[in-house]
């Protein structure tokens, strides 16, 4: 490990932020995983867009790039999609 302060401080908040990252990856996968199980629509009408705006999140955090949260929304919305419309009558 370095003996500078600067680079022992550079050091600790590496290991802080990849925590933190590690964090929000895990989110976004669980959230994912837990819209891809529902069965029906009304299920996602909460959720859908919970991940839509956690997803931009973390594009704006840096976390994740622009392209795969576009990619990931366009995979969800297609998901959402095709699951067949509960009569509710």
């Amino acid at each position: 490990m370095a003996n500078h302060q600067s680079a022992i401080k550079r050091h600790r908040q590496t290991k802080r932020r990849t925590e933190r990252n590690k964090q929000y990856r895990s989110e976004m996968r669980t959230t994912i995983k837990k819209i891809l199980a529902a069965k029906d629509r009304q299920a996602l009408e909460k959720d859908l867009p919970a991940a839509v705006s956690l997803l931009d999140k973390l594009v704006n955090h840096g976390i994740i790039h622009r392209h795969k949260a576009a990619n990931q929304k366009s995979r969800l919305a297609k998901f959402y999609g095709k699951l067949p419309a509960t009569a509710t009558a």
